[in-house]
């Protein structure tokens, strides 16, 4: 069997362990420290986050999404296959190196995909462009990490805390979606995107997808629409006092016109 071979090395932002890339043949993977954090051999769980939202966005003509982490970009890849010609994808990537690694080292792998016109790529922290986004999005797929607990870094933890989906939710279209990669369940975090407001919908897939692997899940949890949220919103209470009437206003019968009033005429003496 072929030896694996370092070919570069990055920091992370905040973080305290560097990224390694690592290559054995064909093969790709991207390190922290002993951990596998992607492969180029295990990516049917990555493809999943994109198909199974993009279902969800089939009566779309021209859906607008963001994708938090490009990572090797099977996610992106598998969202531009079945999106139509008018969809628009932003992807935000923390570490510049991710990307140069894209273009250079498994330029194959990554084929025209950064070219596509449909695509944008920002180097930047998709925590701080979620909370920048007004309603500007109909789906947002965050493979960041290992799921909703920072690993590579600690401030990652603000996109999956309470205030971290309220940016998310407003940063979504009606209707829109999040969709959420994790290598590990996580109940609490299902509670907790049902208590940010969210319709959620927990499913396991495998990382080989068919051909199995390990258990990873997805999350979808979906923005209800503006009906939706109207009707769950407790109605205001109806006021009990009655409006007061005007002294001078006299009560008339109904269907009788209003009585005119007198003029008071002040005599004058001759």
């Amino acid at each position: 069997m072929l030896p694996w071979k370092l070919i570069d090395t990055t920091d992370v932002p905040d973080g305290t362990v560097p990224l390694r890339l690592m290559q054995r043949g064909q093969e790709f993977t991207i390190k922290l420290g002993q951990n596998e954090l992607m492969s180029s051999r295990l990516f049917g769980s990555e493809e999943a986050l994109a198909t199974l939202t993009c279902f969800r966005l089939a009566d779309m003509k021209a859906p607008k999404l963001l994708i938090g982490g490009y990572g090797m970009g099977f996610t992106l890849r598998a969202a531009l296959k079945v999106l139509g010609p008018q969809a628009k994808i932003t992807v935000v990537e923390l570490v510049p190196a991710i990307v140069a690694w894209a273009r250079g080292p498994m330029v194959e792998l990554t084929g025209d995909s950064l070219q596509d016109p449909r695509v944008t790529i920002v180097e930047g922290d998709v925590v701080t462009a979620i909370k920048a986004a007004r309603a500007s999005y109909d789906a947002i797929l965050l493979d960041v990490d290992n799921g909703p607990e920072g690993l590579t870094r600690k401030s990652n933890n603000a996109l999956y805390d309470l205030s971290g989906l309220h940016a998310s939710l407003a940063a979504l279209r009606p209707g829109g979606v999040l969709a959420v990669w994790s290598s590990f369940p996580h109940p609490s975090f299902t509670a907790l995107l049902r208590k940010a407001g969210f319709k959620t919908e927990e499913i396991p897939i495998r990382a080989a997808g068919p051909r199995g692997g390990a258990r990873h899940v997805i999350w979808l949890a979906t923005k209800p629409h503006a009906a939706a949220v109207k009707a769950s919103t407790p109605a205001a209470k109806k006021s009990t006092t009655k409006p007061a009437v005007p002294k001078t206003a006299a009560r008339t019968p109904a269907g009788q016109p209003p009585a005119k009033r007198k003029t008071a005429i002040k005599k004058t003496k001759p």
